[in-house]
């Protein structure tokens, strides 16, 4: 498998796109489902939310990787998707390049109800011209049909098509509840091995990744559970049995695209708010403001002398977007920081619906525990004057540059 070829050195203004066009300072967008410096180190893309370590060593961790295994086991997936010659080159979230003339794709799923309805990743799926699961233990390839899906936050909902009683639903658990510390398990298919247990723990909660559509998801949990490619679309599941994420990307460094110990699950609690739309329309709308900006940090304030040393300053503007229809400005003004280019001079977003907007990652959660069609009120300073503006969010389009 080979690896794209990427520049990520440390910028100033990191890309990272969500419910809204974003940028972060001073981290490393995961590009392609992968993070790697020019020196081969990894980073991640947001600070966590800290909390105090649980010891998760000693004789009984392994009784009960064992037990869920032998109870979840059996509901975990293995697929196979036929692969349409992709126009254009593509990059996989672990790394790999996509075969230009088309193929096989395997990865990880697992079954959530007696109907036969299995969760993965989009990017198992993307582009595929037939789909095929394997249950369990069992080495019958069933027919699936892609009931939905949603390249925003990287999931997909499939319907096999397989006798009730090969359908092991796993329970669903909450992925908000989940601490640093906490014991985990993920099973899936790494490298075509089925149905591979690997225990670790939750090494930090509510990280940014990018979506291989270029949109950011919020409240990723970051595990040192071993995960690599074809575990994509698998189950990370907590010490009672219950699913709290789908395993989606790896960070890998020194070029190899293995596992180094850093993997993200997206978020139970988002899937779960997905499901039915998945069912019901085949896709997930989400809210879309259009901008890219900043957090601004009492450094940054000093070194472009900026008059508040907290908030969001706006780099650009996408073009006839729910921020460009409300009149918030970019940054006209280039400059080199850190051997970064950046625009200065825009609006500085200090207040979203009367409350103190102190970062991106804020802007971020807040644009998508909203709808489409939802206003806001953001307050804005602009030349050193207080101004308000009312945006009618959008709806997220397929991909930043739509």
């Amino acid at each position: 498998m080979s690896k794209p070829k990427q520049n990520l050195r440390s910028p100033f203004f990191s890309a990272l796109l969500g419910g809204l066009v974003v940028a972060v300072f001073g981290f490393i967008a995961i590009a392609a489902g992968w993070i790697e410096s020019d020196g081969g180190s990894t980073t991640t893309v947001a600070a966590p939310l800290t909390a105090p370590v649980k010891d998760s060593s000693g004789d009984g961790d392994t009784n009960v990787v064992n037990q869920i295994y032998k109870t979840d086991g059996e509901g975990v997936a293995f697929i196979e998707s036929q692969i349409e010659a992709p126009e254009t080159e593509s990059f996989s979230p672990f790394g790999e390049v996509e075969p230009e003339g088309g193929g096989t794709a395997t990865g990880s799923g697992f079954v959530i109800d007696e109907e036969g309805h299995v969760l993965t990743n989009n990017h198992v799926i993307e582009g595929a011209s037939k789909v095929t699961v394997k249950l369990g233990d069992s080495e019958t390839n069933y027919d699936a049909e892609v009931v939905g899906a949603d390249p925003g936050t990287d999931v997909a909902l499939l319907k096999v098509d397989a006798p009730k009683k090969a359908f092991h639903p796993l329970t669903l658990g909450r992925s908000a509840e989940m601490e640093v510390g906490d014991p985990v398990v993920a099973i899936g298919n790494p490298f075509g091995l089925d149905r591979t247990v690997t225990s670790g723990i939750v090494s930090a909660v509510q990280r940014n990744i990018q979506a291989p559509n270029g949109f950011s998801i919020s409240h990723v949990i970051q595990t040192d559970a071993a995960i690599n490619p074809g575990n994509s679309g698998g189950p990370l599941i907590n010490a009672e049995g219950a699913v709290i994420g789908i395993n989606a990307q790896i960070a890998t460094g020194g070029g190899g695209n293995g596992n180094v110990g850093i993997g993200f699950a997206i978020p139970i609690d988002t899937v779960r708010a997905e499901i039915e739309q998945l069912k019901t329309t085949g896709e997930v709308e989400h809210a879309f403001i259009g901008i890219s900006g900043g957090t601004i940090t009492a450094e940054l304030a000093k070194a472009l002398n900026l008059p508040v040393d907290e908030g969001v300053i706006v780099q650009s503007v996408v073009k006839d977007g729910p921020a460009d229809k409300a009149g918030i400005e970019a940054g006209g003004t280039e400059a080199q920081i850190n051997g970064e280019e950046v625009r200065l001079g825009g609006d500085i977003i200090t207040e979203v619906d009367g409350k103190t907007l102190k970062t991106m990652d804020e802007l971020v959660e807040i644009i998508q525990g909203h709808e489409p069609g939802d206003e806001l009120q953001l307050t804005l300073l602009r030349d050193g004057n207080e101004k308000t503006a009312e945006v009618t969010l959008g709806t997220q389009p397929q991909g930043p540059s739509e």
